[in-house]
């Protein structure tokens, strides 16, 4: 499984995966989904858990542990993810060569015959 952080990106979640909830469990890491939604039928999902599931693809990259939802692993398979900063737009970006199209916003996208039905972005 090979999702990419950026220098920026590992930085970034360095800093929050230190300042958030409970620092003494060894488990936490950051846990990486593509679920339904979105106006292209798949929402990048980002959340800092203290342990995985039990089925989670596990791996570390920059002192960041990264955990991958299995059924959303074909989804993510090469997704850079990044941080940028600017006066419009501050957050994680996502770079992903499995969608066949993406939404301006760049929260959502499509992957080929695979993908739901796609509902507006929040």
């Amino acid at each position: 499984m090979t999702v990419i952080l950026t220098e920026k990106a590992a930085f970034r979640l360095r800093s929050f995966l230190r300042g958030s909830g409970d620092s003494s469990s060894t488990e936490k890491g950051l846990r990486v989904a593509a679920i339904d939604g979105g106006c292209q039928g798949y929402e990048y999902a980002l959340d800092v858990v203290s342990q995985p599931s039990p089925d989670d693809l596990k791996f570390e990259q920059d002192k960041v542990t990264i955990y991958i939802d299995p059924k959303s692993a074909p989804l993510l398979e090469g997704v850079v993810i990044d941080f940028v900063e600017s006066l419009m737009n501050t957050g994680f970006t996502f770079t992903n060569p499995n969608a066949t199209d993406t939404c301006g916003c760049g929260k959502s996208f499509s992957a080929g015959d695979c993908t739901p039905s796609a509902v507006p972005c929040s």
